[in-house]
């Protein structure tokens, strides 16, 4: 019995225009977050980043989603310059030395001592008939997907941006900047949620250029 393509068990349907259509014609904006050492803010400056952020969480009237994701560090491409750097060394015992500290560096990467976390939230878009479940809560049967033509599309999606520019500004308030992924990396985030061993190593599949907005 043949099996079934990857893409029938994925809820996205297409990234366009650094927006996620989902099957069910719903949009999902991504924007990528920075972060802060809250640990070594003073008392009084970590009570106000609480203070706006519970005045920031406040002023929502649209669910969002925070994600987390904790990965090795990638460092392929400073490995490759250590290992270029060791091969053009004229002097033996720096050879031996830069070679003894570019395998240390692997090892560390190898073992997962060295992570990283990236934190993103996600901002969803209902159309009409579907505006109305929030907090993740599901839609009933009786809702039926709309139609999303080329005009719809873009009032939609403007609209989404809207929530994504109200988003950035109150984590702004924050402390914390948020930018939105475009396209391209829409495309590499999702592709490293499913390859997430060639991700760790800096191998991202080639985005046709279509896809480069």
């Amino acid at each position: 019995m043949p099996k079934a393509p990857t893409q029938q068990f994925l809820e996205i349907e297409q990234i366009r225009e650094g927006v996620v259509v989902l099957r069910d014609k719903t949009l999902r904006g991504i924007l990528m977050v920075s972060s802060l050492n809250f640990a070594l803010k003073s008392e009084e400056e970590q009570n106000a980043i609480i203070y706006q952020f519970q005045e920031f969480l406040n002023s929502l009237d649209f669910s969002c989603q925070v994600l987390v994701q904790t990965r090795r560090l990638n460092i392929t491409g400073y490995l490759d310059k250590l290992k270029e750097l060791e091969e053009k060394q004229e002097n033996d015992l720096l050879k031996i030395q830069t070679r003894g500290y570019r395998e240390f560096i692997a090892s560390m990467i190898k073992e997962g001592v060295i992570m990283t976390k990236t934190f993103y939230i996600i901002i969803p878009f209902y159309p009409s008939p579907l505006e109305g479940p929030k907090f993740g809560a599901k839609k009933t049967q009786d809702q039926k997907p709309v139609s999303l033509t080329e005009e719809a599309f873009q009032r939609y999606k403007a609209q989404l941006w809207q929530r994504m520019e109200f988003l950035a500004l109150g984590l702004r308030r924050c402390g914390l900047q948020a930018i939105p992924l475009i396209t391209p990396e829409l495309v590499e985030l999702f592709w490293r949620f499913y390859h997430p061993k060639e991700a760790e190593f800096g191998y991202y599949p080639e985005i046709p250029p279509e896809l480069s907005v």
